[in-house]
This record gives C-alpha cells, structure tokens and sequence, in this order.
C-alpha cells in the first residue's frame, strides 16, 4: 500500500500543477488529469446509486465495479501502469447478460428519467461515457491499456440495463421517447 496522507492539505498543487503516481508532476487541466477526474466523478455518482435501496445484486454488483474504478483511477494516475485485465470485460458481460435476461426487447428509446435510483444510474451512464471519451483522448497522445476504453465502454451499456432493472424494482415504469410535434 502506498503513502496515507496525515495531512489533507500540501499546497504542492497550488500553481496548477498536480503530482502523478509515479512522482511526476502536470498541469491539472491536463487531459489524463481529466480522465482521472471523471472516472472519479463516475465512482461518486456510483456511490448515490448504493445510498438508495437497491436489489442485493445491483449492490454487490456497483461495490465491486467501485474497486475497478479505483484500480482503472490507479492506471490513469501511473502512466504505463496496469491494473485491469480481460477479467474486469468479463464480469461485467457476464453481469450484463444476466441483467438484461429478464428485460422486455427494446423497440424504442428511453429517456434517461425515473425514481432516484433509476435516474442516478442515468447520469452514471452518461458521465461513465464522457469518462470513456477522456481516455480515448488520453490513448491518441500517450500509451493506455485497451482493458481501459472497453471497461468504461462495457460499464456505460451495464449501467444502462442496470436503469432499466432500477426503474422496474423502483416500481416505475420506463419513459419512451416520442417525438416532439407542436400542438396546433
């Protein structure tokens, strides 16, 4: 285990600058700084959804991608380090594949709306998205692990159905689109 910090405060970061997992310095504003900060964002918002009462599965299933994000924050914060693997695509297809099993077939969009559980899990899609377009920034410039970009692309379709499963356990039913026309 790395360094703890007794001390919440160190003005190291006070010019701009932030300080990497491997010693190095950037500017905070610097497009791993961001992919970083979004995968944390994600875990936050991921955080909201387990404050609700959820299905024990959903619960099990958000507490253990919490620790992927923070092993994914681990990459971004190390450059050339590694932490995820194909094992990390393979429970969330797994987890995807029994989710949506029970689910009616698709045949409209949905708008992203709900009980609280339901809508959280909305906005952890479309922030696990903007996540993914950050480390895909990141990857044109500098070495990324591909386990990365399809974790977070995997994990936006798995928070989708898990919003689906939500809005049924939250006992709503799903809002589909319907093409806006003006009444006349």
């Amino acid at each position: 285990m790395g360094h703890r910090l007794s001390k919440i405060y160190t003005r190291t970061g006070d010019k701009g600058e932030t300080g990497l997992g491997d010693g190095s310095r950037i500017e905070k504003d610097h497009v791993r700084v961001e992919a970083l900060g979004t995968v944390d964002e994600l875990n936050s918002i991921i955080g909201m959804i387990l404050a609700h009462s959820i299905p024990d599965e959903l619960s099990e299933c958000f507490n253990k991608i919490q620790h992927h994000l923070f092993d994914l924050g681990g990459e971004l914060c190390i450059p050339g380090h590694t932490s995820l693997d194909e094992s990390y695509i393979t429970f969330l297809e797994n987890k995807l594949d029994d989710m949506n099993a029970d689910l009616p077939m698709l045949e409209e969009f949905i708008l992203p709306s709900g009980g609280h559980a339901t809508s959280a899990c909305h906005l952890a899609r479309s922030v696990c998205r903007r996540a993914e377009r950050r480390v895909v920034t990141l990857a044109k410039d500098e070495e990324v692990s591909p386990y990365s970009i399809q974790y977070l692309n995997r994990l936006s379709d798995l928070l989708f159905v898990a919003a689906r499963v939500l809005a049924r356990h939250e006992n709503g039913s799903e809002v589909l689109w319907q093409p806006y026309q003006e009444k006349e």
